[in-house]
């Protein structure tokens, strides 16, 4: 199966969240490193918790575009749905 992630079809916004998410769990590394409060650092990871769901949901909105879309064009809708139930099954 392709890459739909590809450019031009969001790449660029997921890696960029996903830079962000990165840069979030430096932050809270240094936070422990800190000895900062446990209820600061809780509010950081609920953020990044929130962030990936956020790039799990783009990148199951982008399967949906492009797999599943082509797949339902050529009536493949049993084969398509088969594959996709079990992503949304792990990510759920």
């Amino acid at each position: 199966m392709a890459n739909d992630l590809a450019p031009g079809n969001c790449q660029g916004e997921i890696l960029s969240r996903l830079k962000r998410i990165e840069g979030q769990v430096r932050g809270i590394t240094r936070m422990i490193e800190e000895n900062r409060s446990c209820s600061d650092i809780i509010m950081q990871l609920s953020a990044i918790k929130a962030a990936i769901s956020q790039v799990g949901a783009s990148v199951l909105s982008t399967y949906l575009a492009s797999c599943l879309e082509a797949d339902i064009e050529e009536e493949k809708v049993k084969k398509a749905l088969a594959e996709f139930t079990p992503l949304l099954k792990k990510w759920s």
